[in-house]
């Protein structure tokens, strides 16, 4: 049989490459097609550089091709890897880390919205797209990234960087963290006042030797407070993400969260938010969606506060379970989750790179204590 180049790129429209959010055709990853009698060649160039994904992009080549075309067609596939185009560096102000650059904190309003899951799983999706990550767990009193990560039980090592003594970060799924959790005893509750937590947080920043990071993601503790402020006044924060599942009472709280960031005083630049548990889909059940906390909540509230909407997630068990091991659900190739959150976190990158076009960039607030009151200073 002579196979028909035409009939080739038809059947690769029916692709999705990892990590684009469009088919191969469409997306221009298909860079070249060369048939000859029942032979064929696909040049093709993605961005992702997991082996994992080089895979299956190989693999559904050829299953798409002898299923659609010719079942006996000699198929070579030519992958080619582009690292992806990174975001405009953030020339950081105030107290810079560095090598890092752009830091992202992620808030909610009010806690068990999903923040330090969305964080996790922002943080391997960035990762398996190629930029170095890392996560600094800032929710002093509830510190769930290390058993997200499965580095429950490591702790940092002091490693001697230009005659100074700093921590080497824990790393596990090509990012890394450091967290309060890996100071304290499972049991043991973190009773500090703000400047006791405002203290160890400046160490976890400071004396930590990071390295070179594309992204540092900060996951902030619930509500808007002393940690919020303490962390602005150390470092001048890209831009914050905010959480929310579509409630109303985890909206009115996430709508507050927002106001935070966009005051005067402290003006930090919102990303956009991500609404959590948008709708429930029994694996009995794949076409019905449930929203079980209500429509498009967290939709219809970036639209009145004017900031980007960057996505939706389902409630999904296997978000939690793969939480609870610390194995987070983004790792999983080849499912649904997977790409809802690749683009999340497409959404997000974007979101980084025009703001580091269009706006100046952030510095650091200053903080001062004026009568008793916390006044806020740019």
């Amino acid at each position: 049989m002579k196979l028909n180049k035409q009939d080739i790129l038809r059947a690769l429209e029916s692709i999705t490459v990892p990590g684009e959010g469009m088919n191969m055709v469409e997306s221009k990853a298909v860079k070249n097609v060369i048939t000859f009698g029942d032979e064929v060649v696909v040049d093709i160039t993605i961005t992702n550089p997991s082996l994992q994904a080089k895979k299956r992009v190989e693999v559904d080549i050829l299953k798409t091709i002898h299923e659609q075309v010719y079942e006996k067609a000699k198929i070579t596939v030519n992958v080619k890897v582009e690292a992806p185009v990174k975001p405009k560096a953030n020339v950081i102000k105030g107290n810079p880390i560095p090598g890092i650059q752009n830091i992202i904190a992620v808030a909610s309003g009010k806690g068990g919205v999903g923040k330090s899951t969305v964080t996790a799983n922002l943080a391997v999706t960035l990762a398996k797209m190629g930029f170095k990550v890392g996560v600094l767990d800032a929710d002093i009193y509830g510190p769930s990234i290390p058993i997200m990560f499965d580095v429950e039980n490591e702790r940092p090592v002091a490693v001697n960087i230009e005659g100074k003594s700093k921590m080497r970060p824990v790393e596990n799924h090509d990012v890394k963290v450091l967290s309060i959790g890996f100071f304290t005893k499972p049991d043991q509750a973190v009773v500090w006042r703000g400047p006791m937590a405002a203290k160890a947080l400046n160490q976890m920043i400071f004396d930590a030797h990071w390295g070179e990071l594309d992204f540092m993601l900060i996951d902030l503790p619930p509500g808007t407070g002393d940690i919020h402020l303490s962390i602005m006044q150390s470092l001048p924060i890209t831009g914050a993400v905010v959480v929310s599942t579509p409630q109303n009472v985890a909206l009115a709280d996430a709508k507050k969260g927002v106001a935070m960031f966009q005051q005067d005083s402290i003006n930090v630049p919102v990303l956009g938010i991500i609404e959590n548990m948008a709708y429930f889909t029994p694996a009995e059940l794949p076409d019905n969606k449930y929203f079980i906390f209500g429509k498009e909540g967290a939709k219809n509230l970036s639209e009145d506060l004017k900031v980007p909407f960057l996505g939706a997630l389902p409630l999904v068990q296997s978000i939690r379970e793969a939480g609870d091991v610390g194995r987070p659900a983004a790792l999983q190739t080849a499912t649904p989750l997977e790409e809802a959150f690749e683009k999340l976190t497409q959404n997000v990158v974007k979101e980084v790179v025009r703001r580091n076009d269009d706006l100046p960039p952030t510095e650091a607030i200053k903080i001062t204590t004026m009568a008793g009151c916390s006044a806020v200073k740019k």
